[in-house]
């Protein structure tokens, strides 16, 4: 029953993760209304770059570990913005009025291009913090075995969950979550209305990509390392489990990525590691087949009243 428990509290601690992901990419899908492959590339690249920081800080300018965290954050916070601000006036804007594949075609672009660019960056090598906040937290012990957490990990959970309880209220109950819903539902009609549209953009665009970054930071810190080729696989995770969910409610996908989260941790603790992600994409797979075979099969019904 403990070792239950402690893949459960593992994948709460990765769900949280996905959760932030997720959250962002819905919001940026919403007023995008095109799958966005460049988000899992901001996560990985973001990791990646603080790693790179931190080592310069250290092995450079000889700064104190916790100063060289912090000048790595910064700094990434920093690249996470040029990269959202490039995304929403260069890349997307210019397109979104475009064939659907244009958007796919540019933002499997800038995977790859943030990929190449970080790995070139690295000269491809593997660097790696060292652990930190490592203290174990237990929550149950018997027999011998105990089921623990990390203080990073409790860290992360709770930074996450006040992140996304934050986001749900400012959209439910402030002026830009009115005008993102508005946007999201038809642009045109809210510009008509007085919204201000480019602006209501480049803010989500902006917000989706610094989530992006920083769910990848809150990676890379606790895992020490995140690999080059990372940012499509959570790229794909993300965008099958919302779009399981759906695209209408950033907390809707959230709790469906923590959710996803902990199957695929489960996953881990009781079948081979190896097969983990190929069969969670599966199941997601199978999953938005049934869902869009329901939906065909219940329109017709609904036309005839």
């Amino acid at each position: 029953m403990l070792y239950f428990l402690q893949q459960v509290l593992n994948g709460a601690h990765m769900g949280a993760l996905y959760a932030l992901l997720a959250s962002g990419y819905v919001l940026v899908n919403g007023v995008l209304h095109r799958t966005n492959l460049a988000h899992g590339a901001i996560f990985a690249f973001s990791g990646q770059t603080m790693i790179l920081i931190a080592v310069f800080g250290w092995q450079v300018l000889w700064m104190t570990l916790p100063m060289t965290i912090g000048f790595a954050i910064v700094s990434t916070f920093a690249y996470a913005t040029l990269i959202g601000w490039v995304l929403a006036r260069g890349v997307f804007e210019p397109l979104v009025k475009a064939a659907p594949n244009a958007i796919v075609v540019a933002t499997l672009g800038t995977l790859i291009f943030l990929s190449e660019l970080a790995r070139i960056a690295a000269d491809t090598h593997d660097f790696w913090l060292p652990p930190l906040l490592a203290t174990p937290v237990t929550f149950a012990e018997a027999g011998g075995y105990r089921a623990t957490l990390t203080v990073i990990q409790l860290l992360n959970c709770a930074i996450i969950v006040a992140l996304l309880v934050l986001s749900g209220i400012l959209l439910g109950r402030t002026r830009f979550g009115r005008n993102w819903r508005a946007v999201c539902d038809d642009p045109a009609a809210a510009e008509m209305c007085g919204v201000d549209t480019r602006r209501v953009f480049r803010a989500t665009v902006l917000h989706g990509a610094l989530t992006a970054a920083l769910a990848g930071m809150m990676a890379a810190l606790y895992f020490g390392n995140i690999g080059f080729g990372s940012g499509l696989i959570f790229g794909l995770k993300i965008l099958f489990v919302t779009a399981v969910g759906g695209y209408r409610s950033p907390t809707h996908a959230a709790m469906g990525a923590a959710t996803f989260g902990i199957a695929e941790s489960l996953w881990a603790g009781y079948f081979p590691i190896e097969w983990r992600d190929a069969w969670m994409l599966a199941l997601l797979a199978a999953m938005l087949v049934l869902r869009f075979s329901g939906q065909e099969a219940v329109r017709p019904f609904r036309h005839n009243f």
